[in-house]
């Protein structure tokens, strides 16, 4: 029985805790912004991508088992994904993307929007209908060749029926209002004294959001994103 790439690209990450999270194939456009990349760039529209990502805990799990509670470098989450992304890319014959190492930065939300059709919530996340806001994009796979993916699932958008929108009334600094988010509110406020619960169990906003809590990363991950977010405003300043 044939199967499809991502079918077999599935199984592959499912040791991960990862998912294929939907594809397209790239037109000249699309190939014009990869021109900075020499590694990833061929200036042959065509190709197809598929978004590789994650949602909920599971790949938590197998980052921590492989020692991302201990870091050894400055950006472990990034240097486990690539290598465990890239094996999986030259056993499918197919060139590996990642939305971090820049500048430049590849359109990885731009390609999600695509891919799977989401909108960004008041907190600048890109919300799922089922995973709410537990969810990300960490790799891409480049095929050559056109593939006949199937076309994005109409999903909706959560924010337009939550009446309650918890996410704009729970943030202690005012970082997220209607107006969008204020990383200049926020940092201070997870880096102070009153900043503890942000810091130990993730942005208050965040998980104040009734659209896929099941989903919710655990505390060590979410601490860790915490202290990888403070440490990247440090080093910004």
């Amino acid at each position: 029985m044939t199967t499809s790439p991502i079918e077999d690209s599935a199984k592959a990450l499912q040791p991960l805790g990862m998912i294929p999270r939907g594809g397209f194939v790239l037109s000249e456009a699309d190939e014009r912004d990869l021109a900075p990349f020499a590694d990833l760039a061929t200036g042959k529209s065509g190709r197809t991508l598929i978004l590789i990502g994650n949602a909920g805990p599971a790949m938590y799990r197998a980052f921590f088992a492989a020692g991302g509670d201990h870091p050894t470098g400055p950006n472990p989450l990034d240097t486990w994904t690539r290598g465990v992304i890239e094996p999986i890319a030259a056993k499918f014959g197919a060139r590996a993307a990642f939305p971090f190492g820049g500048p430049p930065w590849l359109p990885f939300q731009r390609w999600a929007q695509r891919a799977e059709e989401l909108k960004a919530s008041p907190l600048g996340i890109l919300i799922h209908p089922e995973f709410g806001l537990w969810h990300a994009y960490r790799a891409a796979l480049l095929f050559e060749g056109p593939m006949d993916l199937p076309a994005p699932a109409p999903l909706g958008f959560p924010c337009d029926t939550c009446a309650d929108r918890p996410c704009l009334t729970s943030c202690p600094a005012d970082a997220v209002t209607a107006a969008g988010y204020s990383v200049d509110k926020c940092a201070p406020h997870v880096a102070g004294n009153a900043g503890g619960e942000c810091r130990e169990r993730g942005c208050l906003a965040r998980r104040a959001c009734p659209v896929g809590r099941e989903y919710t990363y655990p505390e060590p991950a979410l601490a860790f994103h915490m202290a990888a977010f403070l440490a990247g405003r440090r080093a910004a300043v």
